[in-house]
């Protein structure tokens, strides 16, 4: 199994933060390659629509308000991966109530494609969806 991790500090509290990204459907309000997502089986489950139209469904396994965390694993995807879970978590910056860590991380299985192909893929899609927070954040 393969993994990867990305995280950045980011100038907002960690609330402030959370209350941007913690929202299991809110990825379209600060993520621009997720325009859309479906809420399926009472919140569940999440059908994101990409730009160019693909569809991804998330299953949502774990979620901590309290800990400004929550898990979630692939159901359909158009990625080369088997086994995914990933976590996407906001953590305090001791000393600093003005910016917050926000760690995202998944692992899996790569189908057809190399372990390094896989870990570059969603390294790629995690940087730049913390860059599209920051901006978010930002602007």
């Amino acid at each position: 199994m393969a993994s990867t991790s990305v995280s950045r500090v980011l100038p907002a509290s960690p609330q402030q933060v959370w209350d941007l990204v913690g929202g299991f459907h809110s990825l379209p309000d600060w993520l621009p390659y997720i325009p859309e997502s479906t809420m399926l089986e009472g919140g569940r489950l999440r059908r994101l629509v990409t730009p160019d139209g693909k569809v991804i469904v998330e299953r949502l396994l774990a979620f901590s308000e309290a800990e400004r965390h929550y898990s979630y694993s692939f159901v359909k995807s158009p990625f080369p991966v088997t086994s995914y879970l990933s976590i996407l978590r906001v953590h305090p910056i001791p000393g600093n109530a003005d910016a917050a860590e926000v760690m995202w991380s998944g692992c899996f299985t790569p189908a057809g494609v190399s372990e390094s192909e896989a870990v570059d893929l969603f390294t790629t899609i995690y940087r730049d969806g913390l860059e599209a927070l920051h901006h978010a954040l930002a602007g």
